[in-house]
């Protein structure tokens, strides 16, 4: 179970294990709370008052401090996983959804010709489809895209990020998406 960290001003920051999130809360750091309390501790007795520390933490934490970054310029790092999750585990070519392990992260223009491994120039495709397209472009193997790339947003790159989403933090996350997202529904 995750914790979603966000800036004081609600920017995605980072997923915090349970344990990294009592330390914000240790630390004064965190300003405001939302979603439920997804996990007590307990502490020691306070000498003074007798009363045993108690830590409640909530699924979404908004911390001290503000990001200088601005969210639409964030291009989120490439992997097989969140390309697979961007495309809902769909290939590109024959619309057929795969698992995991039976699709590969085919490339548009192809790098024998130029093409380069970023958001835009890649898709999902099932290995057949990967093998019969080849070192050709989708117009050379005359192989359409049933659906065009895009680059994810840094509230989609946080869904695709984690597989396990509650659902306070998953509501939040989706409040901020573009309509083309793949993502919705």
């Amino acid at each position: 179970m995750r914790v979603l960290k966000l800036t004081a001003h609600g920017l995605p920051q980072a997923w915090l294990t349970l344990q990294q999130a009592v330390l914000h809360y240790a630390a004064g750091d965190v300003r405001w709370v939302a979603g439920g309390c997804i996990a007590t501790f307990r502490g020691g007795i306070n000498a003074r008052t007798g009363l045993q520390t108690r830590v409640d933490v909530h699924a979404i934490i908004g911390t001290r401090g503000h990001s200088q970054i601005n969210p639409f310029d964030v291009v989120p790092s490439l992997t097989n996983a969140k390309l697979f999750a961007r495309d809902r585990q769909m290939c590109a070519y024959c619309g057929q959804r795969f698992e995991e392990r039976e699709l590969t992260r085919e490339h548009i223009v192809p790098l024998a010709q130029g093409g380069r491994d970023q958001w835009m120039n890649v898709v999902t495709a099932c290995r057949a489809c990967n093998h019969r397209k080849g070192n050709r472009t989708p117009e050379q193997a005359r192989m359409p895209l049933l659906y065009a790339p895009y680059v994810p947003n840094l509230w989609e790159d946080f869904i695709l990020r984690n597989r396990r989403i509650l659902a306070d933090q998953m509501e939040f996350l989706m409040a901020h998406l573009p309509r083309h997202s793949r993502l919705h529904g």
